[in-house]
């Protein structure tokens, strides 16, 4: 497989080998024997799949102690990740990825990231691995379209389908100031 570390501290791109023949083709998605030496050390406990329509934005979501490990498997997205660690050297710094069913690559992105997509083709599957399983006590939810961030999403325009959550999340400067010394990720 081939690894490319990103801009953001801990974050990787990762493509995977495909085996292709008359049949098709065939992909390992996860072997903890390779993506260790990567530098991938997490722990995954739960496997989750989101199928979005063309202009669903989800995010931007994280917590703390959750590294994930995201991948394409129909369809396009836009997929972003931003550092709110406030003690990192890439704080506040966003990367993003074009992640295509058709071309394999994987996302990894670190504990105390919030990471967040944009579907580009109606019926995307998104499939992704976490370190930690759900809990909405710990979920970090912060606006897509923050202006701190000023993340460059692809809409052309056109206005995002969102959740009622994520139309609600705050910027990540309000929730530093709502969170105070307790924010310390």
């Amino acid at each position: 497989m081939e690894v490319t570390r990103l801009s953001i501290d801990g974050a990787l791109e990762i493509v995977p080998k495909v085996f292709r023949d008359d049949r098709g083709w065939f992909k390992e998605t996860y072997a903890r024997s390779r993506y260790l030496p990567a530098g991938i050390d997490a722990d995954f406990v739960q496997d989750n799949l989101s199928m979005s329509d063309r202009f669903v934005l989800r995010g931007l979501h994280g917590a703390p102690r959750m590294g994930k490990l995201v991948q394409v498997l129909s369809g396009s997205a836009y997929d972003v990740i931003v550092d709110v660690r406030t003690a990192s050297p890439t704080f506040m710094r966003w990367h993003a990825v074009m992640l295509r069913a058709n071309e394999h690559h994987q996302l990894y992105i670190p504990a105390g990231c919030v990471h967040g997509f944009l579907a580009l083709e109606d019926e995307t599957l998104l499939y992704y691995k976490q370190s930690s399983e759900y809990d909405p006590a710990a979920e970090l939810g912060i606006a897509w379209n923050d202006p701190d961030l000023a993340i460059e999403w692809p809409l052309g325009g056109v206005a995002p389908i969102l959740s009622a959550k994520d139309a609600s999340n705050p910027t990540l400067r309000a929730l530093r100031l709502a969170q105070g010394e307790s924010f310390g990720l």
